[in-house]
């Protein structure tokens, strides 16, 4: 599947799935530019570019000769300086408009499980109306609408080990509500999957592991015979918590993620796909996660 001749483009370098995608696509030898807004460590064979600004002239006369664009730019958590319309819609629209200026004819977005016209969530929102100007774009695209994406340093992740260095993880709730996580390992190898391969042009597809979990579960594989204690809050508690303090273990919008109960069939994912999807527990043990 490799195809050292073909250049690709990760904006957002530096988060967990840019760094991930980045060490995957060097391992495999391809042409990589990466961008970020923070400087970061690059690959021996990287091109390595730090811009607050991707629409500008400079930047994109760079981007020229690369077949791809990878946009990993998104917020699951907003603050008055970065809000999900400002950085999930309005980055991406200027994505798009470099994207046209320097010839690159492939875009692919991380969007959410979950999304969709009749989602009124704010985060969910801006993630759809980030997919129409992407379809309306008159490009080549992949959508993929992810679940979890889960390594070492996920959101996720860091929550409950952070968590658990204090002797109590807490549920939200019942804790029935399910999950389907996916190996960031796998995600890069689906990815370059999409780059590559013409059978994930124009599609929107569900990113998604082999199984559905409920957090209850998860939680209890993740902390497996640490003796660390589980505690169960009613979910107004946590929505309390989450509104009054900014730093609260479960924002607004992760709430209305976690308790969304959003799976999906992963069937579309299983035909276009020839990755083996690692299990919970692979991956688990894989990563030393818990």
């Amino acid at each position: 599947m490799s195809n050292t001749s073909t250049g690709i483009v990760v904006v957002g370098a530096n988060g967990f799935v840019g760094k991930n995608l980045r060490s995957f696509l060097y391992e495999n030898k391809l042409n990589v530019l990466a961008i970020s807004r923070k400087n970061f460590q690059k690959h021996s064979s990287e091109i390595k570019i730090i811009s607050t600004n991707i629409s500008e002239p400079k930047l994109q006369s760079k981007l020229k000769n690369y077949s791809a664009l990878i946009n990993l730019i998104g917020i699951g958590r907003q603050t008055p300086k970065s809000t999900f319309e400002e950085i999930n819609l309005n980055l991406t629209k200027d994505v798009i408009k470099t994207c046209k200026n320097a010839g690159i004819k492939k875009i692919i977005f991380i969007s959410g499980l979950g999304v969709s016209k009749s989602n009124t969530s704010d985060y969910f929102a801006s993630k759809y109306k980030a997919e129409q100007e992407i379809i309306n774009s008159g490009l080549d695209y992949t959508i993929f609408r992810a679940s979890y994406i889960m390594g070492k340093t996920d959101h996720l992740t860091k929550a409950l080990s952070k968590q658990m260095k204090n002797g109590v993880i807490v549920i939200p709730g019942s804790g029935k509500y399910r999950l389907q996580p996916i190996f960031v390992e796998d995600v890069a190898k689906i990815i370059l999957e999409a780059v590559l391969e013409k059978k994930f042009s124009k599609k929107i597809i569900d990113l998604v592991g082999p199984q559905k979990i409920s957090f209850e579960d998860f939680v209890k594989l993740f902390t497996g015979n640490t003796g660390v204690k589980i505690k169960k809050i009613s979910i107004e508690d946590a929505y309390d918590e989450a509104k009054r303090n900014a730093k609260a273990v479960y924002g607004l919008e992760s709430l209305n993620i976690l308790v969304g109960d959003y799976t999906s069939d992963g069937k579309q994912l299983q035909k276009l796909s020839n990755v083996k999807l690692k299990t919970i527990q692979e991956f688990l043990q894989a990563s030393s996660l818990s």
